[in-house]
């Protein structure tokens, strides 16, 4: 039974999502039972006629167990969402109206795409949110943040917006540093703006990333929120490693203790992965070799994940002892990685069923101080 008939320009009725799928996946689009072309964004008129015909048959019909067919909602036009748009220039106002486009966009993903496509919501959302920023506001942030996140597209104008968008970038800092209700939401909704925003920066804005932001996103791996929240965060700090000092500021916000005191609590196999990719690039610096030798199961945590999770892991571990042995070898170190199984870890690695660069890593690292640990087992 049609919910909401919908004629075609071709004159024929069919019922909207049907049509709509149609439109929205077929290879080639033709009216299905004309064979006409129709455009992707062909019009599709409601047929008012045909659908108070049906509710009329239903409730007759109900007796037979035939469920009334509500009148459906009115697609969304421009002229509504550039209404709204506008409305949010209006203080008095704009709190309610962010809520009624998180409905709109909740509502399923044709209300997204609509709102991206025909008026520039993104650019709307990102503008609003700097405002409160700069006006020190939290009210609407929850809601402005979720639908950023949702009706987010990577066109160019979008990509243009975030480029070199520096204030947009303090201005998801300044939510991580502020305390308000529903934070924990707020913050979620927040990291995944972040993680999206750094795709698309350029290298100068990068290079330009204050401490603050490495404080604040090493702060959300501490407090464990979501896992959704922690996945965004590595890939961010992952993003933005190979940029100027950043490696540095990472260490220094105290990054690497974290990342084993959560690989410790053994993670899902994607956060093992983005862990021990941030070790490795942490681990290219002496601060940050530093600090994962000082913190007392830092070597254990390498050997005890090594052949246990994934190929890539295997990799990153080899990668972070090797920079150990190579960099940092003093006795002390030696003797830990003899004591915690590295070294037989490694040995394992030669044996076991795995790629040969992987065995050639390994007998890299063992060559180097053989000698020493030769004479330690002995």
């Amino acid at each position: 039974i049609m919910k909401d008939p919908v004629t075609a320009v071709t004159g024929i009725t069919y019922d909207r999502e049907s049509i709509e799928h149609w439109l929205s996946t077929a290879e080639d689009v033709t009216c299905p039972y004309t064979k006409q072309p129709l455009p992707r964004d062909s019009e599709l008129t409601p047929n008012h006629m045909l659908r108070r015909l049906i509710q009329a048959w239903c409730i007759e019909n109900a007796k037979n167990g035939i469920d009334p067919i509500p009148t459906p909602k009115s697609p969304l036009n421009k002229s509504v969402v550039l209404k709204l748009l506008r409305e949010l220039n209006a203080p008095q106002v704009h709190v309610s109206t962010l809520k009624k486009i998180d409905a709109i966009v909740n509502e399923n993903e044709k209300n997204r795409k609509f709102m991206e496509e025909t008026s520039g919501a993104t650019k709307a959302m990102v503008f609003f949110f700097i405002k409160c920023f700069k006006e020190g506001r939290t009210e609407g942030l929850e809601e402005a943040l979720r639908i950023l996140h949702l009706i987010w597209s990577p066109t160019n104008d979008n990509k243009q917006i975030v480029k070199e968008n520096f204030d947009l970038v303090q201005s998801i800092i300044w939510v991580l540093q502020t305390d308000m209700d529903n934070h924990v939401t707020v913050k979620i909704y927040a990291v995944a703006v972040l993680k999206m925003v750094v795709e698309y920066a350029s290298s100068c804005l990068l290079e330009r990333l204050k401490p603050d932001f490495f404080k604040e996103t090493v702060k959300i791996l501490q407090e464990n929120i979501s896992q959704q929240a922690v996945k965004s965060v590595l890939q961010v700090l992952n993003e933005v490693c190979p940029w100027g000092r950043n490696r540095i500021k990472i260490v220094e916000a105290g990054a690497v203790f974290e990342l084993v005191e959560m690989e410790l609590q053994k993670p899902d196999k994607n956060i093992t992965e983005l862990i021990f990719c941030l070790l490795a690039h942490l681990c290219s610096c002496a601060d940050g070799r530093a600090q994962l030798l000082n913190h007392a199961g830092g070597i254990a945590m390498l050997a005890k994940r090594t052949l246990r999770v994934s190929p890539a892991t295997d990799d990153r571990a080899i990668h972070i002892l090797a920079l150990i042995a190579k960099f940092s070898a003093t006795q002390e170190v030696l003797s830990e990685m003899l004591r915690v199984g590295g070294v037989a870890k490694l040995c394992m690695v030669i044996q076991a069923d795995c790629a040969a660069y992987l065995k050639k890593k390994a007998r890299e690292v063992l060559r180097l101080h053989s000698k020493v640990w030769s004479n330690s087992l002995v």
